[in-house]
This record gives structure tokens, sequence and C-alpha cells, in this order.
């Protein structure tokens, strides 16, 4: 991993030391629901959903018994609650049928699910089985191509460029400390360059200093 990206991951770490997931779960099943309920939907909104669901809900046989009906009632209150309604019961029912009744620890498997694509099978991998994986959503893609890790233009090749650039025991880590800083400071609309301890070696403050206001 070269100066650069050393030094980012360091101040990174200083600045969020607490950073991990917060979707909130008590294991892979669950993680599962929550991380697929999570696209283009705030975690706190999905806490909020799941921390009902999830008192009543714990093991796939809890799972099964939903109706489509009564899984939207729960889930209603999140974006595009229909078709992630449809693809959760579609995925209760292959995990039972093809995976013996357990979340699979593999990329293949996963990416198998209905509902269930890269981003979300990282996510996954790295928090339910410590598997090294860097999940990139809009956040992680923003940050890193802002900071100018990489400089890709969609969030696959993103992934596959922050694999190479970025030391595999760090993934994990990595991917954490790219949301927290992408919530808290380098937001996609205004985000709060002045105030960053980065943006000495920041590709996007760089090129648009003048354009920014110092907050």
């Amino acid at each position: 991993m070269n100066k650069k990206n050393t030094e980012i991951i360091e101040t990174l770490r200083d600045m969020y030391p607490d950073a991990q997931i917060e979707l909130v779960h008590d294991n892979p099943l669950q993680l599962l629901v929550a991380t697929i309920l999570s696209a283009q939907a705030t975690d706190k909104k999905v806490n909020e959903v799941t921390g009902e669901m999830f008192k009543k809900y714990k093991t796939l046989d809890d799972f099964l018994t939903f109706t489509y009906d009564e899984l939207v009632d729960y889930i209603k209150v999140i974006g595009l609650y229909k078709s992630k309604g449809r693809n959760l019961i579609k995925t209760f029912k292959m995990l039972r049928d093809d995976f013996d009744g357990e979340v699979p620890g593999d990329m293949e498997s996963l990416i198998k699910l209905p509902g269930v694509g890269r981003k979300t099978a990282n996510v996954v991998l790295s928090t339910a089985f410590n598997i090294p994986s860097i999940a990139v959503d809009t956040h992680v893609f923003r940050i890193t191509n802002r900071l100018g890790i990489v400089n890709e233009k969609n969030v696959e090749a993103t992934e596959r460029a922050l694999m190479k650039k970025l030391d595999r025991d760090i993934w994990i880590e990595a991917h954490h400390l790219f949301i927290f800083h992408g919530r808290n400071l380098c937001t996609a609309r205004s985000p709060q360059c002045g105030i960053c301890p980065l943006n000495t070696i920041c590709t996007y403050y760089k090129k648009n200093k003048s354009k920014l206001i110092t907050k």
C-alpha cells in the first residue's frame, strides 16, 4: 500500500475509532435481511423496521412463516419495499431449498439469492464470516474516487481497483472508515473540505479548491 493510501487510512482511523457496521442484527440471516433492505435506504430507517421485526423473526423457520403481505406491512416505510418484499420471500425459500437452511459464505452462492448483488454479498461475507471483502456503496465509491485512491467510473471497477490498492487485511476496516467519512464530512452535495484533515492530499479538493467554500 503506498504512502498516500496509508496516510488516508491512518487519518480515518483517528477520526472514526468506532467505525463499524450500524445495521442491527444477531445472526447472518438477520444481517442478510437488513442489508437487502438497506439498498437506497438509511441504516437508521432499516433499524427502525428490523428492530420490531427481529424481535419475532430470528431463524429461517421464523422468516418462512411470512406471507408477502405480512412482510410488506413491516417494511412499507422503506423505499422499493414491494420488490424487496418479493425478493426476501424468494430468498427465504431458496435458502431452505438450495442451501440447507444456512446463509452461504461465498460470493458465488450469495449473488444467486434474489436481491443480492456484490455489495450486499460483500457486507455479509465481511461482517458475518469475517472474510476480507470491500463492499462498495455510494459512500465508498464517492470517497475513494474523490480522495484519488482510485479513478473509476462505476462501483464494480472501484471494488476491483481497491482490492489492488489496499492491503487485504484492512479491506473490512477500510469499508467502514470510508462510509463514516462519507456520512460525516465528505457528503455528496456539500462536502466539508475546509475542515477535513485529508484535504492536503485529496484529489477532489486540489481540483476544486477555488470553487469550494472553506467551512
